[in-house]
């Protein structure tokens, strides 16, 4: 199985490289926003639960996220492996995703860091914001989000780096150029 954390702040081309990751090597791909709307959408329990604490405006408990995410992960059939994207964002979520890996007789086969520079990050998610629409691209609110970033999930650098997990990307360059240093990185596995 390859299992795989795609990792970087916001703007950093997470969700762009994992889509060139999923279609190269077959992979499921995890993406904790889609799998939290969709659990709601479908009315189970487990988005029961986290629509009741979003609906409070509450963040949803590690335990909740990670009951969803083996609900999803035990769903695939014949699975090459998967890619989580938007987690873990905390050591805390990394410690549950490794221990309920390891139930499955699975682990994390790498941390793919997407590092970019703060400013092209601003220009970037700015960018975005223009070309979608997307309210919470703003300066204001990038800032926020960068600083939480900084704050509470760049920590899990040095946690992958202790596991022998982690592998740097430099995240600058055409979406190509990225892709092949991933591939690189992901082959020599």
């Amino acid at each position: 199985m390859l299992n795989i954390v795609i990792f970087g702040a916001p703007g950093s081309g997470k969700g762009t490289q994992s889509q060139r990751i999923v279609d190269k090597y077959g992979l499921n791909h995890i993406s904790t926003g889609d799998v939290l709307r969709a659990e709601i959408k479908n009315g189970t329990e487990l988005g029961q639960t986290a629509k009741g604490y979003i609906d409070q405006g509450q963040l949803i408990p590690d335990e909740l996220m990670i009951d969803i995410l083996a609900s999803v992960l035990d769903g695939f059939r014949d699975s090459k492996g998967v890619i989580f994207d938007g987690f873990p964002r905390t050591i805390a979520q990394a410690e549950a995703l490794k221990k309920m890996l390891a139930e499955r007789g699975q682990e994390v086969s790498v941390m793919i860091d997407l590092d970019v520079p703060e400013e092209e990050l601003m220009s970037r998610l700015i960018r975005r914001g223009i070309d979608s629409g997307r309210a919470d691209d703003n300066e204001e609110t990038i800032r926020k989000r960068l600083a939480v970033y900084h704050s509470q999930t760049a920590p899990l650098i040095g946690w992958f780096k202790e596991e022998n997990k982690y592998h740097h990307i430099e995240g600058m360059g055409s979406m190509e150029e990225i892709a092949a240093k991933i591939v690189e990185a992901i082959d020599s596995l």
